[in-house]
């Protein structure tokens, strides 16, 4: 297998909820919603920088599409990451961000680093990060 990620696809709650955030808080751009007309079917795509392409699905729909059963959400299963060119950068983002959805503001990191970490209304956890040593 190549190491490269082509999809990653978040299971999320309420699509329309999930849709929202992602496209009027963050600014991802998207198509919105399609699939709807497919049962279990429904589903949003954002287009991401090299290639990449984030997804959001219901975890309902994941969980009969895969044939597992659906568990307790766990904020703690998965982390993304967005790096950045500044620490400025850092603050832009997540001051812009809802104060609820804020879990850890910025701050200098143990490691050289900058950064700071929030949550989607799914729990699902990013990273707005600068690395001095690496840039974004």
């Amino acid at each position: 297998m190549q190491a490269a990620i082509s999809y990653i696809t978040l299971g999320v709650d309420d699509l329309e909820r999930a849709v929202a955030f992602y496209r009027d808080v963050l600014g991802l751009p998207t198509e919105g919603i399609v699939g709807a007309e497919f049962e279990q079917g429904a589903v949003a795509f954002f287009k991401m920088a090299g290639g990449l392409t984030f997804a959001l699905w219901e975890r309902d729909s994941i969980a009969h599409d895969c044939g597992v059963t659906k568990g307790i959400p766990d904020p703690t299963a998965l982390m993304l990451a967005h790096n950045v060119a500044s620490a400025e950068e850092v603050d832009t983002i997540m001051s812009d961000l809802p104060a609820e959805a804020v879990v850890k503001p910025p701050r200098k990191l143990f490691w050289g680093g900058y950064g700071g970490v929030f949550s989607d209304p799914d729990g699902h956890l990013w990273e707005v990060v600068y690395n001095p040593k690496h840039g974004a």
